[in-house]
């Protein structure tokens, strides 16, 4: 795998540390504080995750990547989850490969996560295209042009 397939994504570009062992590529992982296999997928991850801390004031501390969940009897996990200041989710991501679309398919799988996992705010993300949505108990989906900061997701989920 090549590192000059997963450069160019519309996330902010930052310090990423990169090893090569065995002939493969890893990048460390800020919130679990290990080297990840670095699959495109992962790539995205990280920059989504560093763009969180960096442009959206997310504490380190509250992110929880690749978290188990179970639904209707099947073990799922998902890619980012933002918790509050008071234990609850906040936010809950799907990240995608840069080259896989973004479809109904993507949007019914955050969905579906989000029916347990009940944060008020959700996306999707390939690094090059984002959708957000805020999401309300018994209300459609409002369509967000981007994810608001931690304080006012905090805020808006104590409402």
């Amino acid at each position: 795998m090549k590192l000059g397939l997963m450069l160019d994504l519309t996330l902010p570009k930052y310090d990423y540390l990169i090893q090569k062992r065995e002939g493969k590529l890893y990048i460390f992982d800020l919130v679990r504080k290990k080297y990840i296999f670095l699959t495109p997928e992962e790539w995205v991850r990280q920059h989504f995750v560093n763009y969180l801390i960096t442009e959206k004031s997310v504490p380190q501390k509250l992110i929880s990547l690749e978290r188990g969940l179970n639904y209707n009897r099947l073990a799922k996990r998902s890619d980012i989850v933002v918790y509050g200041q008071k234990g609850q989710a906040l936010l809950l991501i799907e990240c995608k490969a840069s080259t896989i679309e973004l479809n109904e398919q993507v949007i019914f799988q955050v969905a579906t996560y989000n029916v347990k996992l009940r944060a008020p705010f959700i996306g999707i993300t390939n690094g090059l295209k984002h959708f957000y949505w805020k999401h309300a108990e018994g209300v459609k989906n409002l369509s967000l042009q981007e994810l608001p900061d931690f304080q006012e997701m905090n805020k808006s989920a104590e409402k």
